[in-house]
């Protein structure tokens, strides 16, 4: 019986590949067209249009989403929002999340290198290379940028998947640091089902069903200088943290502290 699901879940994958590819085709001549606009007004009309294609795929994949509102959202308001990070279908379903407001996902510079559907990523992210200390701080100066324009920003702290049995991976200062110096509050919302829909372990592990959203309180800064990182990246991780338990997420282990 595993081994007939294992082969039905490989099939319905590529399935799922297909359906996104065929997508990807007819959205990429309207982003080129979109991107003459330029990064500001261009960037969020090519957001729109990703909408509409995560929207597409999702519904022929059998996925469906609900956000869960644990405080009160602003969508009027200005964020740095911060997800937790297990899937490679993070991306769709924090688009699925994040509705009616302008925002800018900090991304992985590597996944630019994909044909086609790099150049849409490109528009779409500010990119960051991890490993490359210059090409960090350069991410950094953009995604300032952008708030001043009044978008929100998008980023994952773990960095990368989370490949532990933890709720969370260790974060990074960086959404922090940005918070802090642009005095721009954080919104943490945790994606419970993203790992059990595609499992990092296998691009061949796409399976239908729920995907949910749990927006949780959000962390002011006002005043807070960088002295108080720490403090804040902790308050942040506790909430996320407490909320993926409560939720008992998938890939949490009972030996997880």
């Amino acid at each position: 019986m595993k081994y007939f699901l294992t082969i039905l879940k490989a099939i319905f994958s590529i399935y799922g590949f297909v359906v996104f590819l065929l997508f990807m085709l007819i959205v990429f001549p309207i982003a080129v067209f979109l991107s003459f606009f330029g990064r500001i007004r261009g960037g969020n009309m090519i957001y729109k249009l990703c909408h509409w294609w995560t929207d597409c795929v999702t519904l022929l994949w059998g996925i469906f989403h609900k956000n869960l509102y644990k405080s009160p959202h602003d969508r009027n308001k200005q964020y740095v929002f911060i997800f937790n990070h297990t899937s490679y279908i993070d991306i769709p379903f924090l688009l699925k999340a994040i509705r009616n407001q302008h925002i800018r996902v900090l991304g992985k510079a590597e996944m630019a290198k994909i044909p086609i559907f790099g150049f849409m990523y490109r528009k779409a992210v500010v990119l960051v290379e991890r490993d490359n200390a210059a090409a960090r701080a350069k991410s950094v100066l953009q995604l300032k940028a952008i708030i001043k324009k009044g978008i929100s920003i998008v980023i994952f702290p773990e960095g990368t998947f989370n490949m532990t049995n933890r709720p969370l991976k260790d974060f990074y200062d960086g959404a922090f640091r940005i918070a802090i110096e642009t005095q721009t509050p954080i919104k943490p919302v945790v994606l419970l089902d993203a790992y059990d829909r595609l499992n990092y372990k296998s691009i061949f592990s796409l399976t239908p069903g729920r995907s949910r959203a749990v927006y949780l309180e959000e962390i002011p800064v006002d005043g807070l200088t960088l002295n108080d990182v720490t403090i804040l990246k902790a308050k942040a991780y506790k909430l996320m943290e407490e909320k993926l338990i409560e939720y008992k997420a998938n890939w949490i282990t009972p030996s997880a502290p």
